[in-house]
């Protein structure tokens, strides 16, 4: 069978060849990269001659990706992928520093659990390279599947597709309920009456953290409260709850420090119970370094009892 590609497709022309179809211009890539427009263009057509296809069309100003182009994207894609996580595996980075983890991880865990943990950890690995993308937590197991990270840390709606996927627990969240530090909404304890009429502060529809928060007021017969504004970070939140938008139900180590500093109010909430639990996703049969099964052990052991990690609080690290 003939070879449809030479020696000299290299991973940087398939490189080259993904990044002009994210930008969707041969300019703009030549910019970023800091080359001659005509060599990104050499790199295309040289794919297009191999593969005997046209990659690219015309769209306006913009290039679009032919019906191929799209499967060579989806190929392409895939071979990088794949690449940099066997590099990863095997410790072969770039700068060959001792060892690369890529972790996603959802909005609230990657904000406020993770970053005193790993900065724990680096202590103990000063060679080694961690790197955290953020999103939400359909985006987490998505990039756990295609290969783009190496593990993920996040909270999962019941309902989410974890096929092919090793799904653990690590700790339970709890959402609890918060006001302004002078706020005359409420008291220091709210029944689930009350709730029901307070004017709230949340995360937008559709998203995890607010459906599972939903799910659990629903529960307890909270249902059609009024939400007056949404937010897409729990940092937004709280920052319009302590300016007197409203009440809010936010993960408990969002607010340690907020709660510490008297800059907002807990309420509290008899027999109204709202656990997140938090969980490690990776892929099945993915293989590990032992630079990332050992950060996979700790970010395990560094929750006691099913409660998240104390964070810049913990006086001991997990052994």
């Amino acid at each position: 069978m003939q070879r449809v590609f030479a020696s000299q497709t290299t991973l940087h022309k398939l490189e080259l060849f993904c990044l002009v179809c994210e930008l969707q211009s041969v300019t703009r890539v030549a910019d970023r990269m800091r080359v001659a427009q005509p060599v990104v263009t050499a790199h295309i057509r040289f794919l297009e001659e191999k593969l005997g296809v046209r990659l690219f069309e015309r769209s306006g100003r913009r290039l679009a990706l032919t019906p191929a182009g799209k499967r060579v994207y989806t190929w392409a894609s895939d071979v990088i992928t794949r690449t940099r996580e066997l590099e990863r595996e095997l410790d072969l980075s770039v700068d060959r520093e001792a060892g690369n983890a890529i972790v996603a991880a959802s909005m609230t865990v990657a904000s406020y659990v993770l970053p005193p943990l790993f900065a724990t950890f680096r202590r103990r690995h000063p060679n080694g390279g961690i790197t955290v993308p953020i999103s939400n937590p359909q985006l987490v197991t998505a990039a756990v599947r295609d290969g783009s990270c190496d593990f993920g840390v996040c909270i999962l709606d019941p309902r989410h597709d974890v096929d092919g996927l090793n799904v653990e627990r690590l700790w339970i969240e709890q959402l609890i309920l918060v006001a302004a530090a002078d706020s005359t909404l409420v008291g220091d304890v709210a029944t689930a009456e009350e709730i029901g009429v307070l004017p709230f502060v949340s995360s937008p529809r559709n998203q995890v953290r607010r459906e599972l928060e939903e799910d659990g007021l629903r529960a307890h017969g909270i249902v059609n409260r009024p939400i007056l504004l949404e937010f897409g970070h729990p940092e937004a939140m709280k920052q319009a709850v302590r300016s007197g938008a409203g009440v809010a139900f936010v993960m408990e180590t969002s607010v340690r420090d907020e709660l510490e500093r008297g800059l907002l109010r807990h309420i509290q909430t008899p027999g109204l119970d709202l656990p997140v639990p938090v969980f490690l996703v990776h892929r099945r049969g993915k293989g590990f370094s032992d630079f990332q099964a050992k950060l996979m052990a700790f970010v395990r052991e560094a929750a006691v009892a099913e409660r998240p990690p104390d964070g810049p609080r913990r006086t001991t690290t997990p052994q």
